[in-house]
């Protein structure tokens, strides 16, 4: 699953560098592009290991009020 994820991740990199540098599309789209592949990629990726971001997040907060006090 992982690496179907990678392709299809790599596949949309590969077109969004073409619409950025073609010359006749209009660059405000392509950004736009860019724009949504990377909130789209993060909401995966938050949506996938939250529980894990969570869990490590918790875990340096512990850790931080532990050496303060």
């Amino acid at each position: 699953m992982m690496t179907a994820l990678k392709n299809k991740m790599r596949m949309m990199g590969l077109k969004a560098r073409n619409v950025l540098t073609n010359q006749s599309g209009d660059q405000m789209t392509g950004w736009l592009i860019v724009v949504l592949i990377v909130v789209v990629v993060g909401a995966v990726f938050m949506t996938l290991y939250q529980d894990s971001i969570t869990t490590i997040w918790n875990n340096i907060v512990t850790k931080i009020t532990s050496l303060l006090s």
